[in-house]
């Protein structure tokens, strides 16, 4: 059987109920930048640059620990990472899915290459807040950021397997999503991975990897990812992981942000977890150069300074208590919402 390559496009893959072929697609490209909505028109380039004679697709990394970068992202990786995705989530021709993302990201870019691949049938929506609204159609498959799946917790009864990127899933939303009919999953992945690869159920603590992907970890217990058809290098990531087997592991935080304080090793994304919920604005704990304790445990909080009660310190271990709270007015992020602690740090320093 030959290999299926990113000029194929499956005969049964439809876009807002019509069957496209390639030919097709490049029609409704030119017509969606020379007349599109806003949100069609970087469709349209996606689709004729993913159409192009070239073997690869540039797009710009997330920014989110350090300056965005413009890579090169293999079209066969894409295909290759679309099969796997379907093989993880039983997806078939035919299957119904809601394209919902901004393709400007990696995550909106792969539902596109999902359909054309796999032959998936799909509604083709603005990516805003509240995909599902005034939408009765019910769908095997949606991928949703958390503010998305947040505001449509209602209509998400019709959707029966749903993923969430970008940004981790906050205690509330998952205890929210558990009580749902809908099968949701959180996904790990990066530009570079070619979005996830692996993924958990919302509410277990291990990501299990997709096929023909393995793990392992390096010396700072940061995880190195091996999918060969997906990438030629093996990929070291800044994520600091327990491995439970050579399929699944823990994400415990990013090796940029663990603070040394007195030769205590903190991981902030342990400690922001317990206090997820007893903190209304949005909020991260950092380390603060200090003279006696190279660094210190500080709380940084969005907003106009406020009282903060002292007990909800309560569920921290001792040196996980901050020694000071600071307050920014608007925290430094990423085009899709993500906070960039480096800038905005320096903001109160």
């Amino acid at each position: 059987m030959n290999e299926l390559t990113y000029h194929n496009v499956h005969n049964s893959f439809k876009l807002d109920g019509f069957h496209l072929n390639r030919e097709d697609l490049c029609r409704v490209a030119y017509s969606f930048i020379k007349e599109g909505e806003d949100f069609e028109k970087p469709v349209g380039s996606f689709i004729l640059d993913w159409f192009d004679d070239r073997p690869y697709i540039e797009m710009n990394t997330s920014g989110t620990t350090g300056k965005s970068k413009v890579i090169r992202v293999d079209k066969q990786a894409m295909v290759h990472s679309a099969l796997a995705t379907g093989d993880f989530f039983d997806l078939h021709p035919g299957s119904k899915v809601l394209q919902c993302l901004p393709v400007k990201y990696i995550a909106g870019k792969m539902m596109f290459v999902r359909g054309f691949i796999l032959g998936l049938d799909m509604d083709l929506v603005a990516p805003n807040s509240t995909p599902l609204h005034k939408n009765d159609t019910e769908y095997d498959f949606v991928a949703m950021v958390p503010l998305q799946a947040q505001n449509s917790l209602k209509e998400l009864k019709k959707v029966k397997k749903m993923i969430i990127g970008g940004v981790k899933v906050n205690d509330t939303l998952e205890k929210q999503l558990s009580k749902l009919p809908t099968m949701a999953y959180e996904t790990y992945g990066m530009t570079e991975t070619i979005t996830h690869i692996a993924a958990k159920k919302v509410g277990e603590k291990a990501f299990t990897v997709l096929p023909n992907v393995t793990i392992s970890y390096d010396d700072n217990n940061c995880l190195v990812i091996h999918a060969p058809r997906i990438s030629n290098e093996i990929i070291v990531t800044k994520d600091i992981v327990e491995l439970v087997n050579e399929n699944q592991f823990v994400f415990l935080g990013r090796f940029d942000n663990v603070v040394n304080s007195g030769g205590i090793k903190l991981i902030p994304e342990q400690i922001e977890d317990k206090l997820i919920g007893k903190i209304e604005p949005r909020f991260f704990v950092a380390g603060k150069p200090d003279e006696k304790l190279g660094e210190k445990l500080v709380l940084i909080v969005e907003g106009e300074p406020q009282t903060i009660d002292p007990s909800i310190f309560d569920v921290l271990d001792k040196y996980e208590k901050p020694k000071e709270i600071l307050f920014v007015p608007k925290f430094k992020e990423t085009d899709n919402g993500k906070i960039i602690r480096k800038e905005t740090l320096v903001l109160v320093l």
